[in-house]
């Protein structure tokens, strides 16, 4: 008899054991989970026309912005916090308030600076085209090297030059803190001549030249010097630095990336 309740005393203790080893397991699992930067997404869409008439010009106002909601409450606020200042310029707001605050102020600006002007130019259709202004953002998410968030801002603008503006902006993000990295993070202090003598070799690979006078004959850095663009991906393998037009070359070159992966630049890196 004391056998047998010694064995169901073992055996309630085994069961009991069990129990508490999954409910830790799974508290240690949520507190994982709370840290991992989770995105949702808004969208706010503003256009005001510049005067009455259905073929007065316009300005349209899209942003679709993902900001980080559903994770750890600290985490989600300081990259919400970078988010509205590289967006927006704007701090102490919640991103709905800075997403419309935006849109209100922009299309307010388009109505104010423009309207007497084209009331001057009502009359020749050959000038609505320099009315018409939109601005566009759009935003998504990927993940980067280990521990990393890619945060990508492609922004479409036009107002009223020869032609639209494209940028791609990218941000990197510690999925566990919601701190930015920037090159000073990534790299160790002095890294810039290193780095830019680098970026100017891949780059001379991508143009197909072997001098700097070659590649100033095909547009690239014909009036500015070689810089390591805040502007990057912290991929797996590689970095790749994304330059918009005008940066390192004149608009009709595009957007221009150069990659360079971590064993080229191992001597200089802070992360491992």
């Amino acid at each position: 008899m004391n056998k047998r309740i010694k064995a169901i005393d073992i055996c309630a203790c085994t069961v009991l054991l069990m129990s508490l080893c999954t409910v830790l397991l799974l508290c240690a699992c949520g507190s994982n989970e709370s840290n991992v930067l989770k995105f949702e997404k808004l969208k706010v869409e503003k256009e005001v026309a510049l005067a009455a008439g259905k073929d007065a010009p316009s300005c349209k106002v899209l942003l679709e912005v993902n900001y980080a909601n559903g994770g750890n409450a600290e985490t989600d606020k300081e990259v919400n916090e970078t988010l509205q200042h590289h967006l927006f310029d704007m701090q102490g707001l919640t991103m709905q308030q800075a997403a419309d605050s935006f849109a209100t102020q922009y299309v307010r600006d388009y109505k104010g600076t423009l309207t007497a002007l084209y009331e001057r130019d009502r009359n020749d259709a050959s000038k609505k085209a320099w009315y018409e202004y939109h601005y566009t953002i759009d935003t998504r998410t990927q993940s980067g090297r280990e521990g990393v968030v890619n945060y990508f801002i492609d922004i479409d603008y036009h107002e009223g030059g020869a032609h639209g503006i494209r940028q791609l902006l990218v941000l990197n993000f510690d999925e566990q803190s919601g701190h930015q990295l920037t090159l000073s993070d990534v790299f160790v202090p002095g890294y810039e001549t290193r780095l830019k003598e680098l970026l100017q070799e891949k780059l001379m690979e991508i143009a197909d030249v072997t001098t700097q006078d070659e590649l100033k004959a095909k547009d690239y850095l014909y009036s500015m010097d070689m810089f390591p663009s805040e502007n990057f991906i912290l991929n797996d393998d590689e970095i790749t630095f994304i330059y918009n037009p005008y940066e390192i070359a004149p608009y009709e070159k595009g957007m221009t990336e150069i990659s360079v992966t971590y064993s080229e630049v191992k001597d200089i890196l802070v992360i491992k």
